[in-house]
């Protein structure tokens, strides 16, 4: 069961609160990736205080327990800040983001241990091949419980991605719930400037795969669109939803650009970020 399982109202409080760890994170060391982190804060809360089954007594294996892999992993303040206030390890680690022996490092990584954790991530386009890896492990392990994978949607660009996307459908991985940050944007700019990515709904429906569309940033249409994809799982079809975001969400100056992918606020923009991210109770590390 999920230890937390919030009210759509905590639910907008915990993401307040995660994003006020993410600005200051990426702030305090003057690196990371705050644009993505910010627009995807809803979804991470969504499954670790909501859908996601699991345990925060962590094991690797994490039998019995649904799974989740973050392929984008540049976007890791968004899940480090969700793994602690979920109960995975001590709230005031974050403040060790990106430092020297930090276990939370500028992108995931295994050897430090850090709970949550169960790949290095951040080599684009190989986060839906390990997650079907993990799927087939639960199926074969007579393992009824998920696997969930976010990808970006510039990732999609990587040719990896698309494999995956047949394996997935060819060997019926039903098991599993992608998700796509669609929120247009990558490093360079956007991705209809930089390599357009067309129907992406076409595509992954002519790859055999179950389809949804959700709004990333709205609990009360988020939350459904999750519902329906668990419901969608066991059908003999992977399920993918696409995940319309803002880059930044949550910070006026920040949304809908792709020039804070992976720059740092200074004092007075944390000052104004905080601002705009008020909670009623806030519990800053």
């Amino acid at each position: 069961m999920n230890p937390h399982n919030l009210s759509i109202e905590e639910l907008k409080q915990t993401a307040a609160q995660v994003r006020r760890d993410i600005v200051r994170m990426v702030h305090a060391v003057n690196s990371g990736h705050p644009g993505g982190s910010l627009g995807c804060t809803d979804y991470f809360v969504s499954l670790y205080f909501r859908m996601m089954n699991y345990s925060t007594d962590f094991t690797m294996d994490g039998q019995g327990e649904d799974l989740f892999f973050l392929s984008n992993g540049h976007i890791s303040p968004v899940w480090y800040s969700t793994l602690a206030r979920a109960g995975f390890f001590d709230i005031k680690e974050l403040a060790t983001f990106r430092k020297l022996n930090s276990r939370l490092q500028g992108h995931p990584t295994t050897h430090e241990g850090l709970p949550g954790v169960r790949i290095s991530s951040g080599s684009l386009g190989q986060g839906l091949s390990a997650a079907l890896g993990a799927a087939q492990t639960k199926k074969l392990n007579k393992d009824k419980s998920l696997v969930y994978v976010l990808m970006g949607d510039g990732e999609l660009e990587e040719g990896q991605i698309w494999e995956a996307a047949m394996y997935a459908a060819h060997h019926k991985v039903d098991n599993i719930i992608a998700t796509v940050d669609r929120n247009g944007q990558q490093i360079d700019g956007s991705t209809e400037e930089v390599m357009s990515l067309g129907d992406l709904a076409a595509k992954f429906r002519a790859f055999g795969w179950h389809v949804l569309e959700a709004d990333g940033n709205n609990f009360e249409l988020l939350l459904p669109a999750l519902e329906h994809a668990k419901a969608a799982t066991g059908n003999g079809k992977p399920v993918i939803i696409l995940m319309d975001t803002e880059m930044g969400y949550g910070v006026d100056f920040m949304m809908g650009s792709h020039k804070w992918h992976g720059v740092a606020p200074n004092d007075e923009q944390l000052e104004i970020a905080l601002q705009q991210l008020a909670v009623e109770s806030a519990s800053d590390y």
